[in-house]
């Protein structure tokens, strides 16, 4: 797509990190997430419009939410909620695949990504929501300074701290909380196996990175929910 040179300067070591496996060993299809342009549009996403809810997710969140009673901290494997049919007609399951399934094919494999957070003294630690770091030689894969997802211009210097997370790229283990499917072939045909038994659950609808074991974006698990939504899915 773009050449040995782009390819080992930007691509390789980053994918590395955020993978923690050698590129060759990865499907080709996790690049072709990064558009591609001859154009100075330096936007991530090729959508026309394009932007966070004001106020954050968690404010979307809450007022999805509103009026409907939701319980953390709760396990839903080791509490009465497993018994789920005695609360609901329908389950949506966005858990971990091979785990609603008691792993009876074996384990999945995942990365997860912990931060380190913390205030720096200054209106504008890096000009940008989030930076990339290509390279080995920083451990973490991307630091992300928050004002900038909502604050622009002035408002930015109004408010003299800031506060950044650096994000580090680790392999799941047992206790942490999984982020990414690791799409490579022998997890992607154990995978398989699991979503031909899902498929034969009734009135279970798998759904999001975890219970479908795929790496989706924001708008297009969006976009999935409100075509179930109308197809009378959900």
């Amino acid at each position: 797509m773009v050449g040995k040179d782009i390819f080992e300067k930007l691509i390789k070591e980053y994918t590395e990190k955020q993978w923690g496996r050698p590129c060759n060993e990865l499907p080709a299809f996790i690049i072709k997430r990064l558009p591609v342009r001859l154009v100075f549009d330096n936007n991530y996403f090729n959508d026309a419009y394009q932007g966070i809810p004001i106020g954050g997710y968690n404010k979307l969140i809450d007022a999805l939410l509103k009026d409907i009673d939701c319980k953390t901290d709760t396990d839903f494997f080791k509490s009465d909620y497993n018994d789920w049919r005695k609360y609901a007609k329908h389950l949506v399951y966005t858990g971990p695949l091979d785990e609603y399934f008691g792993y009876q094919y074996g384990k999945l494999d995942w990365r997860t990504v912990s931060f380190k957070t913390r205030i720096e003294d200054t209106p504008n630690y890096q000009g940008n929501a989030v930076v990339n770091y290509t390279s080995h030689e920083m451990s973490y894969t991307r630091v992300i300074e928050h004002k900038h997802f909502e604050m622009f211009g002035q408002a930015i210097y109004d408010c003299p701290k800031t506060v950044i997370s650096e994000e580090y790229s680790t392999e799941y283990k047992d206790g942490m909380e999984p982020y990414y499917p690791v799409n490579d072939e022998m997890n992607n045909l154990l995978a398989e196996k699991y979503r031909e038994i899902a498929a034969q659950e009734q009135d279970v609808i798998f759904g999001g990175r975890l219970a479908e074991y795929k790496y989706y974006d924001m708008a297009p698990i969006v976009e999935k929910v409100i075509s179930m939504f109308k197809t009378k899915e959900l």
